[in-house]
């Protein structure tokens, strides 16, 4: 591939591979003698889209591939428009339930305008976005035996959680145990140098590795990045409800940072901004700064990324009106349902997913109509009406 205009700055490069880096098969040297040779590479980042945004555990991913990008190499953004039908059973202590293909066109509908926050989809080094269903929805079943020929029983069967389903005496589905094996045709489809990926999706890289080294004679390089986890080791991300979103209000997004426990603040700079002195934030930790002011420099530092500067020192004041000072913000989201019952106001708003949680959250005592809490399902809301759901989320009634 060509040689131009491909930057090998030694310490970018240095950068690219240890920030937020998990680990680097088959190693570090493969990958960082490719890059100092100059040689443009071609790399993937795959997403499912089982849900209708990205979030910021997948935008930890694109930051990646964004440095690979400002390098100079190429990137691609690939949608699993084909294995989201199946599922990926990664963590998964269960069969997860298909997507049709509609539902799954409709998820990734914005995946490249939120994308395109991190990622140049323009320009003279664009990166391309592609659909796995272009190749594995065409295969038919002598090819899929062939590929297939090239991975054991045994490789597949390594996977942790397929493990413990047996111990549990759960079920594996077929096209389960197949997933990895689909997901690592994609580098060979595709013939690519490499692929970046979380830390959790090291074994459907590794056997794309595989694939590509015995089908095409090729090695592939596989960069895994940390997983932004809570203190007990949880992804923040869909499964576990705690996600921020790319579609996420400034102030949502701010306000879900400094809900973070204090033991995230370190990797939440490493993982979700490009702030670079990380050594000093450390140290003003260690020296008993107050974690709460660092946090909304975080806070700050991340929501800039995807609303600017000005929105970030926004979401920054309205966080200390509203919470140091006890204050109702002056800026909140508006809803016309005047005359309707609470717990389908929670639901039309957004500020719960489902009248069930409404309830629980009423029961909890976690709603307030004008700063009373309510106690009644039946509570009807007028025009003016201010609710709170928890701490930080507001809605106004017009």
């Amino acid at each position: 591939m060509s040689k131009m205009n491909i930057e090998t700055n030694a310490e970018k490069i240095n950068e690219l591979l240890t920030r937020g880096v998990e680990n680097i098969f088959p190693n570090r040297e493969f990958l960082e003698e490719k890059l100092k040779k100059g040689e443009q590479l071609k790399l993937y980042l795959g997403i499912d889209p089982t849900g209708p945004t990205l979030h910021l555990g997948h935008a930890i991913n694109l930051m990646k591939m964004k440095q690979f990008q400002e390098l100079g190499h190429k990137v691609i953004l690939l949608i699993g428009s084909f294995t989201a039908m199946i599922g990926d059973p990664t963590d998964k202590m269960a069969v997860r339930k298909p997507l049709t293909r509609e539902q799954v066109l409709e998820n990734c509908e914005k995946y490249k305008e939120q994308a395109s926050v991190l990622l140049n989809f323009d320009g003279e080094n664009p990166a391309e976005l592609k659909y796995n269903d272009e190749w594995l929805g065409k295969l038919n079943f002598g090819e899929i035996l062939d590929i297939a020929s090239h991975l054991t029983v045994q490789q597949l069967l390594e996977r942790d959680m397929f493990e413990k389903r047996m111990k549990d005496g759960k079920p594996i589905g077929l096209h389960e145990f197949l997933y990895p094996l689909m997901q690592g045709y994609d580098s060979v489809a595709m013939e690519v140098d490499g692929e970046v990926g979380g830390n959790d999706q090291t074994f459907n890289m590794l056997v794309g590795r595989n694939l590509l080294k015995t089908m095409k004679h090729k090695e592939k390089f596989v960069l895994t990045n940390k997983l932004l986890v809570d203190p007990t080791g949880k992804k923040m991300g869909k499964t576990e409800g705690n996600m921020i979103t790319l579609e996420d209000s400034a102030n949502e997004m701010f306000g879900k940072v400094m809900a973070w426990p204090d033991e995230m603040i370190l990797p939440g700079f490493e993982l979700c901004t490009s702030v670079e002195d990380l050594s000093t934030l450390e140290n003003r930790l260690k020296s008993g700064e107050n974690p709460r002011d660092l946090k909304l420099e975080l806070g700050e530092k991340v929501v800039e990324i995807y609303h600017g500067a000005e929105e970030s020192k926004k979401a920054r004041q309205n966080f200390i009106d509203t919470f140091s000072k006890k204050e109702t913000p002056d800026e909140m989201p508006e809803s016309d349902l005047a005359g309707k019952n609470i717990v389908d106001v929670l639901v039309e708003s957004g500020l719960v997913p489902s009248k069930s949680e409404a309830k629980r959250t009423i029961e909890q005592k976690g709603v307030y109509l004008n700063d009373e809490v309510v106690e009644n399902f039946e509570t009807n809301v007028e025009s003016g009406d201010i609710i709170k759901k928890g701490k930080r989320f507001f809605v106004r009634i017009v």
